[in-house]
């Protein structure tokens, strides 16, 4: 039986281990992305959103990629301690990349000038959407994800090697796998404090 939304939502959480087994078919997966992509909102129905899903092989470029890009800035003193979290995320079964194509955005701008300092700001909560949906629908087929941001770092030789368009702009990246270990124990600061209600 499924888990509820609610259910699901508390329980995804980041995991660092995961390994390369997966829990469900690659098409699976791939209808995982599509649904995401068609349902999730964005202002004005922009539906600025761009998916890349990258498995086997590709995803193990991709952490290779990060890995070469991370040593030309990281001091060599300390790259272990960087090379072992990028291990980490390579040991999973694939990738979640998270795109936003700029020229829809631009489009925004010029079309609906009375808004356009907020298009950059809501394309931005549109893919944070995205990446929660598909992050908890992982969950509920029992992987473990986390999300990345290597973006700047990556983002030309991820769109060299992948022939990613020119103005699809990385915000993230989410490895994904079979969870082989637990969590840190979450904390939480008093509701009270969060939330309000007047009724």
């Amino acid at each position: 039986m499924k888990k509820d939304f609610i259910s699901a939502v508390a329980d995804r959480r980041t995991f660092y281990q995961i390994s390369k087994e997966s829990l469900i078919s690659d098409e699976e997966i791939k209808k995982i992305l599509e649904q995401a992509v068609k349902n999730t909102p964005s202002a004005f129905n922009s539906q600025s959103a761009r998916l890349v899903l990258l498995l086997e092989k590709h995803h193990d470029k991709l952490w290779d990629i990060a890995k070469e890009d991370l040593r030309k800035i990281v001091p060599a003193e300390s790259f272990s301690t960087t090379e072992a979290k990028i291990d980490s995320f390579k040991s999973g079964y694939g990738t979640v990349l998270f795109f936003e194509d700029a020229d829809v955005v631009k489009a925004l701008q010029e079309n609906f000038v009375l808004y356009k300092d907020n298009f950059p700001i809501w394309s931005q909560q549109s893919s944070g959407m995205h990446q929660f949906v598909i992050w908890t629908a992982l969950e509920i087929e029992g992987f473990g994800a986390s999300l990345q941001h290597y973006g700047e770092i990556i983002e030309n030789d991820v769109k060299k090697e992948w022939n990613i368009p020119a103005n699809w702009k990385l915000i993230a990246q989410m490895p994904f796998g079979k969870p082989t270990g637990k969590p840190d124990e979450k904390q939480f600061q008093p509701l009270d404090q969060r939330v309000k209600v007047f009724n």
